[in-house]
């Protein structure tokens, strides 16, 4: 899902980047346990930057209207390191890597969330099949 986004969000930019490739770079960029993405510690990334971000990483979690982020606050978040090894992972440049990311990030805490909290119990269990299918 997050990699079909990702590609979907470069359009044209996109090159010959495939599901695979795009999948093994998230890996690498996004925190996971299990080899899951680890929700949790990503929210808390967003979290821990304080001011306008924690601001942006709760309106995900709730029920209303996302609010947008930037390609700089993600690569903010991220680190221009591990951005950069995304990219070059994937044979894109780290702006066009950021600004897929800039909606790829909002969408995965968003379908994972309900009333500013991330899913549990038997949602946390759907969730976790459809990152299963992710990575």
């Amino acid at each position: 899902m997050a990699a079909e986004l990702f590609i979907n969000k470069l359009g044209t930019e996109r090159g010959n980047l495939d599901i695979g490739s795009v999948v093994a770079a998230l890996q690498q960029l996004l925190p996971t346990e299990g080899g899951e993405v680890d929700l949790s510690s990503l929210v808390n990334q967003f979290m821990g930057q304080g001011g306008g971000l924690a601001s942006l990483a709760s309106s995900w979690l709730g029920n209303g209207t996302n609010e947008g982020i930037s390609a700089a606050q993600i690569a903010d978040v991220f680190g221009s390191a591990k951005l950069n090894s995304f990219a070059d992972h994937l044979g894109i440049d780290a702006n066009t890597a950021a600004q897929g990311l800039s909606d790829v990030v909002p969408s995965l805490i968003d379908k994972n969330s309900e009333g500013g909290n991330l899913l549990g119990g038997a949602a946390a269990n759907i969730a976790k099949d459809v990152f299963g299918k992710l990575f």
